[in-house]
């Protein structure tokens, strides 16, 4: 099989070469070159044709935004994953950047400085986003014996739904926010029921991310806190590098976060809070797995399941990444596979069924909220 060739787009001589180092050190990726700027990137693209770009958001000429926006004019499917910092200016550029059509992106190491954490860093984050979107993520050598993936023809037919639901909780990683941003606002402020998520995000991405999707959906979003009560027609996300779950404080739900391990390397983990909002509502559980590498959700889905919940996943041909719900589809966990621009109607379908009162209509405080729209 032949490698993956990546070219590097960055006007740091630093970076470029840190990056170049760690990929040109594994077997299956080759750096078939380098560029400084957006407007050599453009020329090298068509010199080199890689199979993945790197991009650096921030570059003098021409930036990493406005040099995506001409990449996706001639190379639409060409993978980008944008570089940015781990800054406010830097996750809202990023933001810009998904919005604009990256594939994905990654935070450049804080200190560039030693060495040896930031070629760390690059090996941990990079190289296995470089190979999920080349179409070369193996599965793990010891995957959960639900999750040994079925062949395609092995997977069950959709099952009916049936049963009221009073939540919604949705796990999604790669190309969340693309996603999100697509099926929230299809969501009505009338939605019976609160919904609960988790992306794989980091600290103040996942804040900026949820102002983002507020001012552009009729339910309310907020980054979840500590204390936040469940509110019917509210989407809370879990807080970058905190796993969220819930628990009963009397007749209300109520938000906790924690920073315990992570699992399946994700802190915030969808298993987590999948777990936490089982434990709440049982059999009332509508699992939502959306685009993502990785297996995360996978134990959680099997959880609502034999709890008697609905598990819905979105397809592959609509996924930028076919790794989380690709194994929820695979281990025969899911009622429904989707494509992304039908799940909103199949989660306000599955949300009016509900054969008992809905949740009251509460601010994100937790004091009763009057609807006025």
């Amino acid at each position: 099989m032949s490698r993956i060739r990546v070219l590097i787009v960055d006007d740091a001589v630093v970076i470029r070469r840190l990056v170049g180092d760690v990929l040109a050190a594994d077997p299956e990726i080759e750096v078939v070159g380098t560029a400084a700027n957006g407007r050599i990137g453009l020329q090298k693209i068509t010199q080199c044709n890689p199979d993945v770009v790197t991009m650096d958001v921030e570059m003098p000429d021409m930036d990493g935004i406005a040099t995506l926006k001409e990449i996706r004019k001639t190379w639409a499917k060409l993978p980008v994953i944008m570089f940015s910092t781990l800054t406010e200016r830097g996750a809202t550029a990023t933001l810009d950047a998904l919005e604009a059509g990256a594939s994905d992106y990654v935070t450049k190491p804080a200190n560039v400085g030693s060495v040896t954490a930031g070629l760390e860093a690059v090996r941990r984050d990079l190289i296995p986003k470089i190979k999920a979107l080349a179409g070369r993520a193996a599965l793990p050598a010891q995957a959960p014996q639900v999750a040994r993936p079925l062949a395609p023809a092995s997977i069950p037919p959709p099952a009916r739904l049936t049963g009221p639901t009073d939540v919604i909780a949705i796990g999604v990683s790669t190309g969340g926010p693309n996603a999100l941003a697509a099926l929230l606002p299809a969501l009505p402020a009338t939605l019976p029921v609160p919904i609960v998520i988790v992306q794989h995000m980091p600290p103040m991405f996942t804040r900026l991310l949820a102002e983002r999707l507020d001012t552009q959906s009729a339910i309310k979003v907020a980054e979840a806190r500590a204390g936040m009560t469940l509110a019917a027609g509210h989407a809370y996300i879990a807080p970058g590098d905190f796993h969220m779950t819930l628990y009963r404080r009397g007749v209300d739900v109520v938000i906790a976060l924690n920073q315990d391990p992570p699992e399946n390397s994700c802190r915030p983990a969808v298993d987590v809070l999948f777990r936490s909002v089982v434990a709440q509502f049982g059999g009332g559980t509508l699992g939502a797995v959306l685009t993502g590498m990785g297996q995360d959700g996978l134990r959680g889905c099997e959880l609502i399941r034999e709890a008697g919940g609905q598990v819905i996943v979105q397809d592959e041909a609509s996924s930028v990444v076919w790794g989380m719900p690709g194994f929820v589809a695979r281990a025969g966990l899911a009622h429904r596979v989707l494509p992304l621009s039908t799940i909103a109607g199949e989660l306000v379908h599955r949300a009016a069924s509900i054969a008992r009162p809905g949740l009251p209509a509460r601010a994100p405080g937790g004091m009763a909220l009057a609807r006025t729209s």
